[in-house]
Formats: C-alpha cells, structure tokens, sequence
C-alpha cells in the first residue's frame, strides 16, 4: 500500500487496485498530533508526581519521545485512513451533487 514511508503507492502490487482517487490528505497527521500529545501529557505527569524533577529532566524524556512516537504511528493511522476511505469508496465533497 505504500511506496516510501508515507507516500501512498499508486496501485496495490497484489490486486492492482487504482489508488489514484483515494487520498487521505493531513487527517493522519492530526489524530497523531492529538494522541502524542495526550501521551506527551500523560509521561510528563507520571514523571512529576513519581519523582519531582527539574524541568530539563523532562526535556530528557520528551525531545525523544515526542519525535519517536509520531513517526511510529503516523503510517499506521494513515493506512487505516486511506483503507477506510478506499473500502467506502469516500471522495472529496462537490458542490454539484
């Protein structure tokens, strides 16, 4: 389904399905930007209540996991996306219909 790590592939190398109409546009992308930062959140809590650190403590544990965890679920959420708009065959919204 992909050609690269977030490009999506023209046609299916199984089936040879078209995938020219399907796209999933930045809709991935701002449901990873609403859970990393309810996780980001999340982390930064635990870490303070457990053991009240300074603030570059948390800089420690953020800068790479903010980062880390965007990349590991932005193709998953995008291919979800896009299967869920290829199975309904979802297209952009025309004002002529």
């Amino acid at each position: 389904m992909f050609d690269g790590l977030l490009k999506i592939a023209p046609r299916c190398d199984v089936c040879g399905a078209d995938f020219d109409k399907a796209d999933v546009g930045d809709g991935a992308s701002v449901f990873v930007m609403f859970i990393v930062g309810f996780l980001a959140v999340i982390l930064y809590l635990l870490v303070e209540v457990a053991f009240s650190p300074p603030w570059w403590v948390h800089l420690i544990f953020q800068i790479p996991f903010i980062p880390v965890v965007s990349i590991l679920l932005l193709r998953p959420i995008k291919g979800l996306l896009f299967a869920l708009q290829f199975e309904h065959d979802a297209q952009e919204a025309r004002l002529d219909d």
